[in-house]
Parts: C-alpha cells; sequence; structure tokens
C-alpha cells in the first residue's frame, strides 16, 4: 500500500492532501486539468520534494520530511510512464525493454512481451512506431524494473480512439495478470470507467473524495465535481450470447428476467464473461413498473433509491437500485411531476441499444 500525506506550495497553488493506493488493482486518481494530479505523482515518484510530509510504500518510507528522509527516483521500485513514451531513439525496442532491467526479469521478458503484443517490433527504432506502440513499450521497460507499483500520468492522452481503446484493453490485463498496482492519472471518466477498482477525486489540491468507482459514480453529490453532463454509471453485466450474423453480442444486466437481454456491438469476450458497462445518465430512461415494452429497449426492473436537488435546473438526477447495483438517470422535473415520483417507487429503467458505445464497454474477465 502507497500511503502519501503532503504539503507543497508551486506559486500560486498549493497542494496540501492525502493519498492511499491499496496493494492492488488499479486506483484512479481524477480530476479537471491543473487539479494537481501530476504535481502529486511526481513528488511520488520522486521527481520533487515536498516542502512538508511523509511517502511511505510498504514499510519503506519514500519521504519523511520531518526525519530528513528522501529515496532518489532510481531508488523507490516505482515504474512510471508519463504521456509521453520518453523512449531512447537510438536503440531498439528490444534495448529500450533491457535498458535498466535487472537479472530478476530476465525470465520475464518473453511473457510480457507476448502480454503487450509487441514482439513483432523488438527490432524497430521508436521512430517506426505509432503513438500506442510507443507507449506499450514504456509500459513494458517500466515493468521490467521490478515495481513494486505503476505510476501511470495520463498515459493516453493524443491517442485516437482506436489507439486508446487497445492500450485500455492491455492496462487492464496487466493489472489483472501482472498483480502488480497501478495508480493511474486521468480527467477521462471513460477511461476511469474502463480501468479503474478505486477513484481518489482531486480538486484544487486536495483529495476530495475516495472509494470503490462503482460508489464514487453512484454519488450525486460528486456530480458538479466530476462533470454534470458526462454523469453517469458503471453496471456489470454477462455475457449471453454472440449474434455472428448480426454483429450482436447479448448482455444480461443485474435485475433483468430471464430471457430479456441488452444488444449491444460485437464484443470479443466469451459467453459467461463479466463486462463493465458505462452507460449515461442522460441515455437512461425511466417509465413506470408495467409499462409496455418498446422494440430495441431493454427494460429493467429498478427502485428509486435517491432524488437530486437542483434547484434551478429543468432535469433532475436520480438514482436507481437495479438488481442491488445503482444506475443513474437524468429526468425533466415535468417527467417527475407526472410520473409523481418518490423514493421506493416501483420503476423500469430502459436502455436503448443504440446509446451503448463499443467504447463504454470492457470485459473484465
Amino acid at each position: 500500500m502507497l500511503d502519501a500525506q503532503v504539503f507543497q506550495r508551486l506559486g500560486d497553488f498549493t497542494l496540501d492532501t492525502s493519498l492511499a493506493v491499496p496493494a492492488e488493482g488499479v486506483t484512479a486518481l481524477f480530476g479537471r486539468s491543473g487539479s494537481g494530479k501530476s504535481s502529486l505523482i511526481r513528488l511520488i515518484a520522486g521527481l520533487g520534494m515536498p516542502e512538508v510530509g511523509t511517502i511511505r510504500l510498504g514499510d519503506t518510507w519514500l519521504v519523511d520530511t520531518r526525519r530528513r528522509r528522501w529515496v532518489p527516483p532510481h531508488r523507490r521500485q516505482l515504474g512510471v510512464v508519463f504521456q509521453e513514451a520518453r523512449l531512447f531513439p537510438h536503440y531498439s525496442v528490444r534495448g529500450n525493454l533491457r535498458y535498466g532491467m535487472p537479472r530478476a526479469s530476465r525470465d520475464a521478458f518473453d511473457d510480457l512481451v507476448d502480454l503487450l503484443g509487441i514482439g513483432h517490433l523488438l527490432a524497430r527504432t521508436p521512430g517506426r512506431l505509432s503513438g500506442g506502440e510507443a507507449r506499450r513499450v514504456a509500459i513494458g521497460r517500466a515493468l521490467l524494473s521490478c515495481p513494486r507499483m505503476l505510476l501511470m500520468d495520463e498515459p493516453l492522452t493524443g491517442l485516437d480512439g482506436a489507439r486508446k481503446q487497445e492500450l485500455l484493453h492491455y492496462i487492464r490485463r496487466l493489472a489483472r495478470d501482472t498483480g502488480v498496482p497501478i495508480l493511474f492519472v486521468s480527467h477521462d471518466t471513460r477511461e476511469i470507467g474502463a480501468l479503474a477498482d478505486r477513484v481518489a477525486l482531486i480538486e484544487e489540491g486536495r483529495v476530495m473524495a475516495s472509494g470503490p468507482v462503482d460508489e464514487m459514480f453512484a454519488r450525486l453529490d460528486l456530480g458538479p465535481r466530476t462533470g454534470r453532463f458526462e454523469a453517469s454509471s458503471l453496471i456489470e453485466a454477462r455475457i449471453l450470447a454472440h449474434d455472428q450474423a448480426l454483429c450482436l453480442t447479448r448482455l444480461a444486466l443485474p435485475g433483468m428476467e430471464a430471457g430479456e437481454a441488452l444488444s449491444v456491438a460485437r464484443l470479443e469476450g466469451a459467453v459467461g464473461d463479466a463486462v463493465r458497462l458505462r452507460l449515461r445518465a442522460r441515455d437512461v430512461g425511466v417509465a413506470p413498473s408495467g409499462a409496455p415494452p418498446l422494440p430495441d429497449v431493454a427494460c429493467i426492473p429498478a427502485t428509486l433509491r435517491e432524488m437530486g436537488d437542483e434547484a434551478h435546473s429543468p432535469f433532475v438526477e436520480v438514482m436507481l437500485d437495479v438488481g442491488g447495483q445503482a444506475l443513474r438517470a437524468r429526468l425533466s422535473r415535468d417527467a417527475i411531476a407526472q410520473m409523481e415520483l418518490q423514493v421506493g417507487h416501483a420503476l423500469q429503467a430502459r436502455l436503448r441499444s443504440v446509446t451503448v458505445s463499443r467504447h463504454d464497454m470492457v470485459v473484465v474477465t
């Protein structure tokens, strides 16, 4: 586990916060540009020294300003991946991967190359790599240093949609297959939804809230901080079947009755695999319980769990319970009045297949 409690003045900006990162899975440090994400991760990596504070990795004190302890970056056992790949241009991919690699990593080299899908790139120089390929090589180099934790500072910035999805896939596999905990810095809720197990929300130099990713997405009080227009929920579903002829995958969502399914664009997972969906609040409809079904719409039994209080808005965000998971919806005040909605009411949550983007789905098992 990583524990950081630091204070640092940076011109007019002050970083004064605490962060705890578990010893497993992916923890996302999330916040808008200028919130202090990169400043905090630089202190953890040893690329700066806090004025006051401590940073501890497991039982090892990396920083303790009161006792004048400071471990230099190369001895912190942290793998760091930045927005830029920062590869050595005069080395091949193989040379970059082996640079500084300890003897203990030699046996893991081939397995990691296979995991990252970069075996065919080993003889190339960085100048002949795409952005996504270069960042996979940078991730491989960081992991081959035998880190106790991997720090990733917005590694997907600047990639196009296809390359971003490709790298998300590899990072998710790394978290699952290597056991190395990851601190992933991002300002993009889609990246967070696809990767994170836990989220720490940073704002104006302070971590304001943290917790499991689904619980953080479900908190209506955090809406103004996370970007209300893209307010969303994370729901776990399972693959029921694939329809090759129609290029569709059928998903079972929590609370769905037998025989019901949500049809989405074809996924690569196997039948029975778990899939994480990011569903935008503006794409979730609500109807009274027992309302007749509609074509191409999945109807899920739901209970109204919570209603927001946006006093000066024509819309209200509500939280539904669907099979024990939280699902967010945005409704007009007119709809709320017509249905006479109150907390505890039994309802239907309605999802149109076409509103679920391939980029908002990730197979997690």
